[in-house]
């Protein structure tokens, strides 16, 4: 069977890596022909990850001269070159809703928004992901295919040796760069910790590093060394905002490590709060902080949720596992009907719709706040308020003042 992925690029990513370890494990496997298509030109040298030498890697000009029985979208942005190959079977591997990763003044969410509606099958990871598509295009023909792990290289231990002494190690992963990530929120809540503790911070994109405190702060690193170091960790600190279903804190439980995360979509997967992790609220650092603490007190709590963490990992499959429910699913849609266009068509024309109202009443109300603003401008009243607030900084006005200061904001 022929098949094509298409990929923006070969750089290090959860989304690249899962991507090349599926198409690896279906060329090694299960006698798929498969090739990545590359829709960009890049500078970077690409990522060395494991079995990309079994692929066929070309760039989209080449890939239209072939013929695919299957050719399958990984991006949102590779949707647009997706009709271009000549193929029987289009599909879509969805890895997270990727309109989320926008602002909601940024038009591009409109467009990630789009390929959500398009007449392709769905390929997924993650069952909330699953559960939405369906709910957006009734009908539609989507596949749950779970994340495999790397066991060659994230090997589960017979067991978990208790750490009843020394610092609670930490050990926060994530590009910085991407605020959605919530890096410098995690790395802000272990330097809130009362009690001692060590913190180790794995970030990938090296020109976001600066100013990061940390014990030990890292750059991008191998599966190997990262796998060394979660099995030197008590704890996986992940406050992500926006995730599919992510990868960190599992491999840290194939390691012997716990995790402490946000109820972010997909952590559902495989995280049991109070048995084999601990799930705490949206920002609330000091509070993540206290539960951090918790686990550095309590030694028997910890090898608790570590030991059952283990146990979780054990039940995890493996890539080569997961990669048979893949060949599966693209197996499934090649013996597909041809999708009908009327069902997608109107979901499509139903979602440009909404899309463009919503913008519409931001733009209006931005268009609004601007009218009032120069309409302050021209009253002289928007002058007179900065000097008002200015009045604070003098000097007998803060005497005046200082009574009121156990309200704090609200005299300014």
């Amino acid at each position: 069977m022929k098949v094509a992925f298409l990929l923006q690029d070969l750089q290090l990513s959860g989304g690249v890596g899962v991507v090349v370890e599926h198409a690896s494990q279906l060329a090694a496997r299960h006698r798929f022909d498969v090739t990545l298509v590359i829709t960009r030109e890049q500078e970077e040298p690409d990522w060395s990850f494991r079995g990309l030498e079994r692929l066929h890697v070309v760039p989209i000009e080449r890939a239209r001269r072939e013929r695919y029985d299957v050719a399958v979208a990984t991006w949102w942005e590779t949707t647009t070159h997706l009709f271009d190959l000549d193929a029987r079977r289009h599909a879509y591997f969805v890895q997270s809703l990727e309109d989320r990763f926008y602002g909601s003044w940024d038009s591009t969410r409109v467009g990630a928004a789009l390929t959500h509606a398009l007449p392709v099958a769905f390929i997924t990871e993650a069952r909330w992901i699953a559960e939405t598509l369906e709910e957006l295009q009734p009908g539609a023909q989507v596949f749950y295919v779970r994340n495999g792990v790397d066991k060659s290289v994230f090997a589960p231990g017979r067991s978990v040796e208790p750490r009843l002494g020394g610092p609670l190690r930490v050990l926060v992963e994530g590009y910085r760069s991407s605020e959605f990530k919530g890096v410098d929120e995690a790395v802000a809540t272990a330097g809130s910790m009362t009690e001692p503790h060590h913190l180790t911070a794995v970030i990938p994109d090296r020109e976001a590093m600066g100013g990061v405190e940390a014990d030990t702060l890292l750059g991008p690193v191998s599966q190997a060394e990262l796998a060394r170091l979660y099995a030197g960790s008590d704890v996986v600190l992940k406050l992500s905002r926006i995730e599919g279903m992510f990868g960190p804190p599992l491999e840290g439980f194939h390691c012997g490590a716990t995790c402490v995360v946000t109820p972010v979509t997909g952590h559902d997967e495989y995280v049991s709060h109070g048995w084999n992790g601990l799930v705490t609220e949206w920002d609330d650092v000091r509070g993540t902080a206290r539960l951090l603490d918790l686990l550095a007190r309590d030694r028997r709590y910890l090898h608790f949720l570590r030991a059952n963490a283990l146990e979780t990992a054990r039940a995890w499959p493996s890539w080569e596992q997961s990669s048979a429910f893949m060949a599966a699913a693209l197996r499934a849609i090649d013996r597909l009907p041809p999708p009908a266009p009327r069902g997608p068509g109107i979901a499509l024309a139903a979602e440009a719709q909404a899309a463009s109202a919503a913008m519409g009443h931001e733009v209006g109300a931005l268009k609004r706040e601007l009218t009032e603003y120069r309409w302050l401008q021209r009253r002289g009243s928007f002058r007179a308020l900065q000097r008002t607030v200015a009045l604070r900084h003098r000097r007998p006005i803060r005497w005046l003042l200082w009574p009121l200061r156990m309200l704090r904001g609200r005299p300014r």
